[in-house]
């Protein structure tokens, strides 16, 4: 199976022309949030709106900024929470990220695919 990792378009929520290019984040199911680099968020304009704390694999529990973005990747697009990567951290597109894209990994292939119709609640 093995790891992967997708290019992707960072983009200013409010201001649509503020956009800029990251060339490989790492696709992480197990990652709830997407990290993008702090410096990329900045140049795009992107604020930190608020603090989270993370809980690493190795136990560690970390605490970064968090503002709001859109991501492109797949040919798709999505608004999310996206969180200011450190240099020391892993750029990657984390599970909430892939499903408001509605796609999901091909670990065979590694590639991103298109997940189909979404569920909706209750009947037409």
């Amino acid at each position: 199976m093995g790891t992967f990792r997708v290019p992707c378009v960072v983009q200013n929520h409010v201001r649509r022309d503020r956009q800029e290019r990251v060339p490989g984040l790492l696709v992480d199911t197990g990652s709830e949030c997407t990290w993008i680099p702090r410096a990329v968020l900045e140049r795009i304009g992107v604020r930190p709106e608020k603090r989270i704390s993370f809980r690493m694999v190795d136990g560690r529990v970390i605490a970064r900024d968090v503002g709001y973005a859109l991501v492109r990747a797949a040919g798709r697009v999505t608004t999310d929470e996206v969180v200011f990567a450190t240099p020391r951290d892993i750029p990657i597109l984390g599970a909430r990220t892939l499903e408001g894209l509605n796609v999901r990994v091909d670990a065979a292939r590694k590639r991103l695919v298109a997940s189909g119709p979404m569920p909706a609640a209750g009947a037409a």
